[in-house]
């Protein structure tokens, strides 16, 4: 490990230098390439100078328990004592940012909800959980914005599409992708008996043009008139968009914006997304064996998480973790349970990491 630190100090130097250089500040896209590498590596490089720092400073209060001075062998001591509980929080932290970094996480997200088992039961926990996440948006400041919606009508969601903009918006939102279940009584029933539906979440990094490629010629592009709420422009001119992508049969509507132009961009978005999940649900699932983490295999037909609306928790399954405040959940408050997810996973990448780095596997 404290190899793989040093070499990354030298480097971190190294670009430090290269970025003062006025060669290399007149050529911008070698310019912007090395600060952002710099950039990747400084949390690194800070955590390391910390690190070195507090066993510097070990090694002084040890010369200094060797000393006559009976002050300052328990200032020594009361000093080691600080210290033998900063240097294991450091390496810890410093293994965890050597980890490989997801390429996705400080990507925007395609949200897509939709009701599973369960009939309008499923369709008005489909838009539970379309709020849940707008709401969780909205306390990381990031923006949301919707490109279909396909509502029920007692107000239910059948499918909807949102995009979410946000700085790590899938790093934090992409533990979400799996079946959701519910547990309650729903409106409809009279004889108060408690039904179980479900909905589904997948979450997709938005992705750029350079990282799909994709043939304009393989995608068939349908106009029609859009339907429900979108004022004066519903049914009177042809400004939904659905698009067909031919060689793997994935459909994309849109109908959210009164342009047919803005519609078409946002489903070509969503299409992009969906080809790129695809391509990577491929290589995960060739890697499966390999890979499998403790936070799921990235199957959306697992059942991930519980809401148990009588007995107020909420459970996630993948990392057995119940909380008794679902309402605060449904709000919005989602990173008690996110943020656990996280640190599972880290665990189990960092496993991962140091045994093949060990066994150079």
């Amino acid at each position: 490990m404290f190899d793989k630190l040093d070499f990354i100090v030298d480097k971190y130097e190294e670009l430090s230098h290269l970025v003062s250089d006025p060669e290399i500040i007149g050529n911008q896209p070698v310019w912007q390439k090395h600060v952002k590498e710099m950039g990747e590596m400084e949390p690194i490089v800070k955590k390391y100078t910390e690190y070195k720092k507090a066993k510097e400073a070990m090694a002084e209060a040890k010369e200094m328990l060797e000393m006559g001075d009976e002050e300052l062998r328990e200032l020594a001591k009361m000093e080691i004592s600080e210290l033998e509980d900063q240097i294991p929080e450091f390496e810890a932290e410093l293994k965890v940012l050597l980890l490989p970094k997801d390429p996705n996480d400080e990507k925007n997200v395609i949200l897509e909800v939709r009701a599973g088992t369960g009939g309008d039961e499923a369709a008005l926990f489909g838009a539970d959980l379309l709020r849940m996440y707008m709401r969780y948006a909205e306390r990381h400041g990031w923006k949301t914005e919707m490109i279909e919606y396909s509502e029920t009508g007692l107000g239910g969601v059948k499918e909807a599409v949102m995009l979410i903009k946000g700085k790590g918006a899938y790093s934090r939102l992409k533990y979400e992708s799996g079946a959701h279940r519910v547990q309650r009584v729903p409106e409809t029933e009279s004889s108060g008996r408690v039904h179980t539906s479900a909905a589904t979440i997948a979450v997709l990094p938005e992705v750029d043009d350079v990282e799909v490629d994709l043939n304009p010629n393989d995608v068939r592009v349908d106009v029609y008139r859009a339907s429900g709420n979108g004022g004066q422009c519903v049914n009177t001119t042809d400004s939904a968009v659905r698009l067909t992508h031919e060689p793997t049969g994935l459909v994309v509507t849109c109908q959210d914006e009164k342009s047919q132009i803005k519609n078409k961009e946002k489903a070509f978005k969503v299409l992009k997304a969906r080809l790129y999940d695809m391509m990577m649900q491929e290589q995960q699932d060739e890697l499966s064996a390999q890979r499998k983490s403790q936070v799921g295999s990235g199957d959306r037909s697992e059942r991930i998480r519980t809401y148990n609306f009588p007995q107020g928790r909420v459970s996630d399954h993948r990392i057995n973790l119940t909380l008794y405040k679902l309402d605060y959940f449904l709000d919005g408050d989602c990173d008690e349970i996110i943020d656990a997810l996280i640190t599972s996973d880290q665990a189990e990448k960092m496993k991962n990491f140091y045994v093949r780095d060990r066994y150079g596997n």
